[in-house]
């Protein structure tokens, strides 16, 4: 049976800010449960990357209840956090509250916006970034391309999500995890496994990392990585624009 929060299309944006905000109360937990903890580790792995520096400009799209906006305002970045959930968003102004970030050069901003069509002059970050975004967008190449437009020349872009294993044993237990144990999350938590079973089926419909290297170098990136944490059940990647 499809999943009730996918929907291919221009009706996709629609469904997803449906899912989000329904889980926007538990998200945080349901991240720690379902990945033993480990995506806080992979979140910080990109900031690692991202190289920010003290004042420079960052903006996290896609940015959810605030992991990245929060490791980069942590390593002296001045952060826009931009994402179309204000269910969301709201938590993620808590918890930079709750750390201390709430005012002063170093709060980060969180903002509702369109990732495929951000409200930014082109060239103005230093550090482009999106977490578990991209596979949600009903274009993600419109995403990543958007995300090259508002990166100085420079920048860093980096673009963290679900992998898919090219191992096929590996692969076969990973996503059979992701369709018979995170559902269950769902319905414990927020009383709808829908919600997570989502996750493989967008997953499905979606290039992940090689996918998402193969467009950056299509973008004119240079010096483009992939990192493949857990055996590529994540993928990290990480582009310069020229």
């Amino acid at each position: 049976m499809a999943n009730v929060y996918y929907e291919p299309g221009e009706g996709r944006a629609a469904r997803v800010s449906e899912l989000f905000s329904r889980i926007a109360p538990r998200y945080d937990l349901i991240n720690d449960l379902q990945s033993f903890g480990l995506h806080r580790l992979w979140k910080h792995r990109l900031a690692r990357l991202a190289q920010p520096t003290p004042g420079c400009l960052a903006l996290d799209v896609c940015c959810g209840t605030g992991d990245i906006a929060l490791a980069l305002a942590r390593r002296g970045a001045r952060v826009t956090g931009l994402d179309f959930s204000e269910p969301m968003l709201g938590v993620a102004r808590r918890r930079a509250e709750r750390f201390g970030l709430r005012t002063g050069r170093s709060a980060p901003e969180f903002i509702r916006g369109d990732a495929m069509a951000t409200p930014f002059p082109d060239n103005s970050f230093d550090i482009v970034s999106v977490g578990y975004g991209l596979r949600n967008l009903p274009q993600w190449e419109s995403g990543l391309e958007e995300m090259r437009r508002v990166a100085k020349p420079g920048g860093r872009i980096l673009a963290l999500d679900f992998g898919k294993p090219s191992n096929p044993l590996w692969r076969a237990i990973y996503f059979a995890y992701l369709r018979v144990c995170v559902p269950v999350f769902g319905l414990v938590f927020c009383g709808d496994a829908q919600a997570y079973a989502y996750i493989l089926e967008s997953l499905r419909q979606f290039p992940a990392q090689h996918g998402i290297a193969a467009k950056m170098r299509e973008l004119g990136l240079r010096d483009v990585r992939v990192f493949e944490p857990l055996g590529g059940a994540m993928g990290l990647n990480v582009g310069i624009k020229p």
